[in-house]
C-alpha cells in the first residue's frame, strides 16, 4: 500500500482509522486519525514507498517515544515492517506561535516564559541524544489545556534531510529565531518556513529586537542577539544555556487558556453614582495634572498586572464631580463653607514659591556657567584642574570591498575551477549568493586541498572588527583571515565558525588591520552533500 492510494477510512494496523489528510510534504503525508481501540484522536504520518528515508524516520520516531518531558509531542507507535510504514503520535490541539503573532507580538514577559518552556523541553531532548534542527514558529503550540508543546522532535530533521555538526548550536539558533518572532511578530529566518513578515534589517542582517519593537528590555534583547550571533557577545552554546539565561529575566505567568497577545488597555472605571442633592459648591479650580505619587490606587484596589498598559500610558478618566465628602474627614478640605476663602491665599503662596524657585535656578545656572568659563581655558573654576574628554569610541561601520577573487590551496592538477564562477556574488549585496565549490567525496576535499574560499580586496588597509557571512549550507568550518598578503599563509587567522544555514558572525578580538579579508572552508559541510556554498560576505570595522 502506498501513500498515493491511502484515503480517508483506511485502517492501519487494524486500529488507526484515517479521517482527514492534513498535509503532504516530500513523500510523506500527515493525517488526523482515530485510534479505535483507545477511542482517541491521533496524528498518523504515512510514507510513499519511494521515500528514501523511511527506516531513518521510523527509527527516529522510536527514539522520540522514549522521551518523557510532557512539553514534547508523545510518539505512540512506529512501524515499517508491513506493507505501509507509519508513525503514530499525539494529536495536539491549540494555537501555534505563528498563529498567536498574526495580529501583534507577545508581551515580552510572556514571550520569555513561552520560550523558556520551549528551551527546557529541547534541552531535555538533547540530554537524551535527540535534537530538532528545524524549529519554526509552526513547531511551538500553546495547547487548549494551557501547556507548551514542541512538534517534530527528531523526526522533522529526517523528513527534511537536515543534519548539523553542532545540533545544540543549531537548536539554540532556532529557539532564538522563535523568541525574536514572539517579541516582534517578524521572522528572522528563511521566508519559506513562516508566513510572518521578514525581520527588518540591513545588508541581510536583522535588526536587534529593540530596534523593531518598543518595550523590550536590554536583558531579553541581549539574549536574542547571543542566540543569533548579532553583535559581539559570546554566543549561547546549548538550549540549556538559553533556558538558564531566560530564567534570569522577568517572566509573566502564562494564562491557563488562550490570549497570549498584548493585553488591551484597562477599561474606564464606571462613573461615581450620584449623591443626594447638596448646596451648590464653590467655583472649582481649573483641572491640573496630578503631582507624581498622587494617583495611587485606593487601599484594596488591585494594581494593573504586568501585561496591562501602565496608567501613565492611558490616564484613567476623571469621575463625575460629586458633592462634598462627609465632614468627618480631616484630610480633605471642604469644597464650600469657611474653607473656600483660603484658596486665593494658597494661590498667592504658590506664586511666591514658584518665583523663588525660578530665582534659585537662575543663580545656579549662572554659577555653573561662571565656573565653566572662568580661569584658564579648559580649566575647572573650582579646582583649577584641567578637564580631559574621554577618547571617542571608534565607530564600526560596513566597509565596502573593492574587489574579490577565488582562493585555494590545492595540489597541482586538482584545482577547483567551480570557485572562480560567480565569485562576485559574495559582495553584490544579496544574502543568497551563488558561489560554490564542486562536490567532494568527503569534508576534507578528498585530500586534494587544504581550503577553498574567497579573498576580498578592501582597496586599502582597514581595521576589521567582525565579518558576517551568509551561507545556505550547514556544518563544516568557515575560517576568516586578515592581512596584507594575497596568500593564505601570509594572513592572520581571526576566527572560525560552522555554517548554520543562515548568518554567521566571526569577531576579531582585538581588531586586526589589513587590506585583504579571506573567508574559506577548511572543512566542507556534509548536508546535504560535501560541498561549500557562500552568500554575501560583509566586513565591518573602520578605515585604517
Amino acid at each position: 500500500m502506498s501513500t498515493s492510494v491511502i484515503e480517508p477510512g483506511t485502517r492501519l494496523a487494524g486500529r488507526y482509522r484515517l479521517e482527514e489528510r492534513i498535509s503532504d510534504s516530500g513523500g510523506s503525508s500527515l493525517w488526523k486519525a482515530i485510534d479505535e481501540i483507545l477511542a482517541r484522536a491521533v496524528a498518523v504520518r504515512t510514507f510513499d514507498p519511494e521515500f528514501p528515508r523511511i527506516t531513518e524516520a521510523v527509527t527516529s520516531a522510536r527514539s522520540a517515544s522514549r522521551l518523557t518531558d510532557p512539553r514534547l509531542t508523545q510518539v505512540f507507535d512506529a512501524d515499517d515492517s508491513g506493507e505501509s510504514a507509519y508513525v503514530v503520535s499525539e494529536w495536539v490541539v491549540g494555537e501555534t506561535l505563528e498563529g498567536m503573532l498574526g495580529k501583534a507580538p507577545l508581551e515580552p514577559g510572556r514571550a520569555a516564559t513561552l520560550l523558556y518552556e520551549a528551551a527546557e523541553a529541547i534541552a531535555a531532548a538533547h540530554s537524551a541524544g535527540l535534537s530538532h534542527l528545524c524549529l519554526t514558529p509552526r513547531d511551538l503550540v500553546w495547547t487548549t489545556g494551557g501547556t507548551v508543546k514542541i512538534l517534530g522532535i527528531a523526526t522533522d530533521a529526517v523528513l527534511g534531510d537536515r543534519q548539523a555538526d553542532d545540533p545544540a548550536a543549531e537548536d539554540v539558533r532556532g529557539l532564538g529565531r522563535m523568541l525574536y518572532a514572539a517579541l516582534t511578530a517578524h521572522w528572522p529566518g528563511d521566508e519559506d518556513v513562516s508566513d510572518l513578515p521578514a525581520a527588518p534589517g540591513a545588508d541581510g542582517v536583522p535588526h536587534a529586537p529593540r530596534q523593531v519593537q518598543a518595550g523590550i528590555s536590554h536583558a531579553v534583547d541581549a539574549i536574542v542577539c547571543r542566540c543569533l550571533g548579532l553583535g559581539q557577545a559570546e554566543a549561547l552554546a546549548s538550549p540549556a544555556d538559553l533556558a538558564k539565561a531566560l530564567r534570569g529575566v522577568p517572566r509573566t505567568p502564562l494564562p491557563l487558556f488562550a490570549g497570549l497577545g498584548q493585553a488591551a488597555p484597562p477599561s474606564p472605571r464606571p462613573a461615581a453614582p450620584p449623591r443626594p442633592a447638596t448646596p451648590p459648591p464653590a467655583p472649582t479650580q481649573p483641572h491640573r495634572r496630578p503631582a507624581r505619587g498622587q494617583q495611587a490606587a485606593p487601599r484594596g484596589q488591585q494594581a494593573p498586572s504586568h501585561g496591562q498598559h501602565a496608567s501613565s500610558h492611558v490616564p484613567p478618566p476623571r469621575a463625575q464631580r460629586a458633592g462634598p465628602p462627609p465632614s468627618t474627614s480631616t484630610r480633605t478640605a471642604p469644597a464650600h463653607g469657611h474653607g473656600a476663602p483660603k484658596r486665593p491665599a494658597n494661590r498667592a503662596l504658590l506664586g511666591v514659591a514658584a518665583a523663588a524657585l525660578t530665582v534659585i535656578v537662575g543663580i545656579g545656572a549662572w554659577a555653573l556657567a561662571g565656573s565653566g568659563g572662568g580661569g584658564e581655558p579648559g580649566g575647572d573654576g573650582a579646582t583649577g584642574k584641567t578637564r580631559t574628554s574621554a577618547p571617542a569610541e571608534p565607530t564600526v561601520v560596513k566597509l565596502q570591498a573593492a574587489g574579490v577573487t577565488a582562493v585555494q590551496e590545492s595540489q597541482p592538477g586538482h584545482q577547483d575551477t567551480s570557485i572562480t564562477k560567480d565569485v562576485e556574488s559574495v559582495i553584490d549585496g544579496k544574502p543568497g549568493g551563488k558561489w560554490e565549490t564542486q562536490r567532494y567525496a568527503d569534508p576534507k576535499f578528498g585530500n586534494y586541498s587544504k581550503g577553498l574560499g574567497v579573498l576580498l580586496d578592501m582597496g586599502k588597509p582597514v581595521k576589521v572588527a567582525n565579518v558576517k557571512i551568509h551561507s545556505p549550507v550547514t556544518g563544516g568550518v568557515m575560517q576568516v583571515r586578515v592581512g596584507d598578503s594575497t596568500s593564505p599563509g601570509g594572513l592572520k587567522r581571526i576566527g572560525e565558525q560552522p555554517a548554520n544555514g543562515g548568518l554567521v558572525t566571526v569577531n576579531a578580538s582585538p581588531e586586526v588591520t589589513g587590506q585583504y579579508v579571506m573567508v574559506w572552508f577548511t572543512s566542507l559541510p556534509t548536508s546535504p552533500v560535501p560541498k561549500g556554498r557562500l552568500g554575501e560576505v560583509t566586513v565591518f570595522g573602520a578605515a585604517g
